[in-house]
């Protein structure tokens, strides 16, 4: 169980997750990055930005 970074409200984190997993808040919305297991970390993700090949 973690907790949004956003909302603070708790996001249950599946047992075999693994950091770099990409998970939903059910509050808020909000796309949420797992960073560590052990205690559970979550951040916001990172927004995807448009890669013009350069």
């Amino acid at each position: 169980m973690g907790e949004c970074p956003i909302c603070a409200a708790r996001v249950d984190v599946a047992g075999d997750a693994i950091a770099g997993e990409l998970l939903v808040c059910a509050d808020c919305g909000a796309e949420l990055e797992l960073i560590a297991t052990a205690p559970v970390e979550l951040a916001e993700a990172p927004t995807a930005e448009e890669d013009w090949g350069q």
